[in-house]
């Protein structure tokens, strides 16, 4: 119903099933940061499709295959799914993700 009343504008920037879970809505910059599969998307709110950044940060190759070994499955959980993204001051925002079962965090600069 959205979509035929033009009320509103997908997404379009991904299809790979990338299992968007958090979110981070910066009205005062007029921005969404989505932490999704091994990804963070940076998207404009007055346009989601217009000058959509991405970093790719997936869980390094040696965390990947001790997931594995630990019978864990390589497409579903041996990734890194990214669930932080909170504004640490003005320039930054700190991350986490799941690093295949070996958490990592850190910070981007929004600049």
């Amino acid at each position: 119903d959205l979509l035929l009343s033009n009320s509103c504008i997908p997404f379009l920037g991904s299809t790979e099933g990338l299992d968007f879970r958090t979110l981070l809505l910066d009205e005062e910059r007029g921005r969404l940061l989505i932490g999704a599969k091994d990804h963070i998307f940076l998207l404009n709110l007055i346009d989601l499709n217009k000058n959509v950044k991405k970093i790719y940060w997936p869980a390094s190759k040696e965390k990947v295959e001790l997931c594995k070994l630990a019978g864990k499955d390589a497409h579903t959980e041996c990734a890194n799914f990214i669930r932080v993204l909170q504004p640490y001051n003005r320039t930054h925002v700190y991350v986490c993700g799941t690093g295949a079962f070996h958490p990592l965090c850190g910070y981007i600069e929004l600049g």
